[in-house]
């Protein structure tokens, strides 16, 4: 019998659904599938592919409640979070409606003879997506892939397989051919199986700094491009001059959303020292009024966490900062994955709270002496994911984020992805970046035309 993956509620404990992970047999079959829909749809016109996209648009849209209900169910984040979540997913797909050709459109070079740069669709990229944004995380990367002609494989993570098969029956719904987007119920050893056969012309990869270092070695083994999107434990770097109201409204925003479980949440708040005590005491009225529990429950503005696991490793992370001299400040009570919002002050550059990256409701503050070295800690990390930087001097911004080790730097603003702004990380927090134009040509064939 085959391998079966569970969907468990994570509020309830309650098993969902239960699906069977595809053998070799079914996988080979998957693949050819793919390589016969490339050879057609590489050859479509953008107008063609845009107005497939504009109905997965409106499709996503129409069924907003019902398909954020499923979010809810699999992954645990509160309902209008969840509708939220489709809603940018049909944006995305609506941008790229729009500007795909324009974004890959030949560039022209000053040569004595015609030469220019053609990009052309590379093949099926496949995709090893989480489930922390199960919607989001596919249509990002999907919406620019398939319009630039390829095709795509989707490996989505086991506990929100119900997400991954309406995706896929949205894309066929909208008339996409079948075979352009395939979600395939794999187990870990079958990826080596889909990274190394023909069709697939690159791996991107969204998760931990674990999953990222194993799939990143084989793509490297079978030549094949990567885009890797992993972990994080973003600055958000306070200065003296900061607007503190704003601030802490943000910072509530940014570690809180989603029960705290974004790689690009904000994660270490490194304050000046002379704003420090007001920014904590604001921060934690803040965070302790925040409603956690049923996410289908109104009022409740934070759900469960995604698994029992993950409510297990972030128990242990906070205890272990607080033997390590952290102060509990607000929060540190769980039940199951229903975590509390929970803030630690007075945490130092060796404290795991600092080192690790903690997924889920758990804040914490770092003091500083001054900008300079407010700087100095954020900078003193294995990941470079993204920062936020906040001061009135909108010109010492700039100068700062100038400073900052990271993919992304939102000065006085919440870091978020936008489909107009290409979005990745350095250091352990990966290469290669999605969206903007430069994402979407990273799965593309850069050719070089000459012609004299």
């Amino acid at each position: 019998m085959n391998m079966i993956f569970k969907s468990i509620n994570p509020f309830s404990q309650e098993v969902i659904a239960e699906y069977e992970v595809l053998t070799n047999a079914q996988l080979n079959q998957k693949l050819h599938i793919s390589e016969t829909a490339f050879q057609k749809w590489k050859t479509t016109s953008f107008q063609e592919r845009a107005d497939k996209m504009q109905k997965l648009a409106q499709i996503l849209r129409v069924n907003k409640e019902k398909l954020g209900m499923l979010i809810t169910n699999e992954m645990g984040k509160i309902l209008s979070e969840s509708i939220a979540e489709v809603e940018k997913s049909a944006e995305n797909c609506d941008f790229y409606s729009e500007h795909a050709e324009q974004m890959l459109k030949e560039e022209i070079y000053d040569t004595p003879f015609k030469s220019m740069s053609v990009y052309d669709p590379l093949g099926a990229v496949f995709a090893i997506m989480p489930w922390n944004y199960p919607f989001w995380q596919v249509l990002r990367y999907a919406a620019p892939a398939i319009m630039a002609g390829n095709v795509t494989l989707l490996k989505h993570a086991p506990n929100v397989t119900g997400c991954a098969k309406a995706i896929e029956n949205a894309f066929l719904e909208a008339g996409f051919p079948e075979g352009v987007f395939q979600q395939i119920m794999i187990d870990i050893p079958q990826v080596e199986l889909v990274i190394a056969a023909d069709i697939v012309c690159g791996v991107t990869l969204t998760g931990s700094e674990m999953a990222g270092s194993s799939v990143a070695s084989l793509a490297g083994k079978h030549i094949k491009k990567a885009v890797m999107e992993l972990g994080g434990s973003d600055a958000f770097i306070i200065l003296n001059d900061a607007n503190i109201e704003k601030a802490v409204t943000i910072a509530t925003q940014s570690r809180m959303l989603n029960a705290g479980q974004a790689c690009i949440c904000a994660k270490r708040f490194i304050v000046t020292e002379k704003v420090a005590d007001e920014f904590a005491a604001l921060f934690a009225q803040k965070i302790q009024s925040i409603q956690q529990g049923n996410p289908l429950q109104q009022g409740i503005q934070m759900g469960p966490l995604a698994r029992l696991d993950i409510a297990d490793k972030l128990a242990d992370q906070l205890e272990k900062s607080l033997h390590q001299g952290a102060k509990l400040i607000v929060g540190g009570e769980r039940d199951d994955c229903n975590f509390q919002p929970t803030l630690i002050d007075f945490v130092d550059s060796n404290n795991i709270a600092f080192q690790e990256e903690t997924f889920g409701p758990l804040a914490t503050i770092i003091r500083a002496k001054d900008e300079n070295d407010a700087i100095a800690i954020a900078n003193n990390h294995r990941y470079g994911l993204a920062a936020s930087l906040w001061t009135e001097d909108r010109e010492q911004g700039l100068q700062l984020a100038r400073k900052i080790e990271a993919g992304n730097v939102f000065v006085n603003s919440l870091v978020r992805s936008d489909s107009r702004i290409p979005f990745g990380g350095i250091k352990k927090s990966g290469y290669g970046r999605e969206l903007g134009t430069i994402g979407i040509k990273e799965f593309m064939n850069m050719k070089s035309v000459i012609i004299q």
